[in-house]
């Protein structure tokens, strides 16, 4: 029995499929297979059920994957004991961000890098909300996402942008007479949103089921210069973060949405108990030193 077999086995059955779980492996899909059965053969049983769509633990799978995990932990720590006493940081560190913003990213990264190239980082980009998932199922180490006012429960959070999200139209909307409207003006009108998942999204979402109806979404894009271009066609209004719609005033009216005002924070975030490993833990660290910047800052809007 060798420590890979335990760590294939561990992966394909969190992934629940062998060319996901090779990928992350970052091996051949053959191998993955070919370790997972000689494990099979010199325990004589199956440990996964491969006849379905997805493949899932056998009843002695799920028997020997705690143990399994367990000695890939006590493993684990064998090293890291040794690398804190070294002063050596390796490992991994996975981080996950939302698209289109401003935040220096890359260079936190490569500052991360050089500091220590022992450890290999992995970059991934999604929606807010499969991001929060990802940092609280422990896949993620650190992510920046799109929040409302309250923050996350369980995560931690530091807030590198705040601003207000607005309507903005075409100059010959008819909304275009109003500087400032209700949730409730956009009731039953045609709207220009980001999808569903996205932090923005959320918020207006929230905003409109607080005051009883649903939005009324005519054009979905998850591409926010698109949205604007929609709406400066006199198509709908589209719902965009302050500063971004501020900068296209040539083409847009601007009209700040209250009763309930709506905000929209792009954060760095991370589970509050810490990630599990020394080299999460410092990313984290030097990103807390590194980020931020001043609020409301002009730059694309945050998915």
């Amino acid at each position: 029995m060798e420590l890979r077999q335990l760590e294939y086995l561990v992966t394909v059955a969190e992934e629940r499929n062998f060319t996901r779980a090779a990928e992350k492996l970052h091996v051949a899909q053959p191998g993955v297979s070919a370790q997972i059965r000689r494990l099979e053969r010199e325990l004589g049983q199956e440990l996964l059920d491969r006849s379905g769509r997805s493949v899932r633990p056998t009843e002695v799978g799920a028997a020997v994957l705690p143990y399994a995990r367990a000695a890939l932990a006590a493993v684990q720590g064998v090293r890291l004991a040794v690398d804190e006493l070294t002063g050596l940081l390796r490992g991994h560190v996975s981080v996950g961000t939302v698209t289109s913003h401003d935040v220096d990213l890359p260079g936190l990264l490569a500052d991360f890098h050089d500091e220590h190239p022992a450890v290999e980082i992995t970059l991934s980009e999604a929606n807010s909300d499969q991001l929060l998932e990802g940092l609280r199922t422990g896949r993620l180490d650190a992510a920046i996402v799109s929040i409302g006012s309250r923050d996350p429960e369980g995560l931690g959070v530091l807030v590198l942008e705040d601003q207000p999200i607005v309507a903005a139209v075409g100059h010959d909307h008819e909304l275009a007479v109003h500087r400032v409207i209700s949730i409730d003006t956009l009731r039953g009108r045609p709207l220009i949103s980001l999808p569903r998942g996205t932090g923005l999204r959320a918020r207006l979402d929230e905003a409109c089921s607080a005051v009883g109806f649903a939005p009324r979404i005519a054009f979905e894009a998850s591409d926010p210069g698109l949205l604007a271009q929609l709406a400066a066609r006199g198509l709908g209004a589209a719902i965009l973060p302050g500063a971004f719609a501020a900068a296209r005033a040539e083409h847009l009216h601007v009209i700040t949405i209250d009763r309930p005002a709506l905000r929209g924070r792009l954060v760095l975030a991370w589970r509050a108990d810490g990630p599990s490993g020394p080299a999460g833990r410092a990313l984290v660290q030097r990103a807390r030193r590194t980020l931020g910047g001043p609020e409301g800052r002009g730059g694309p809007p945050a998915r």
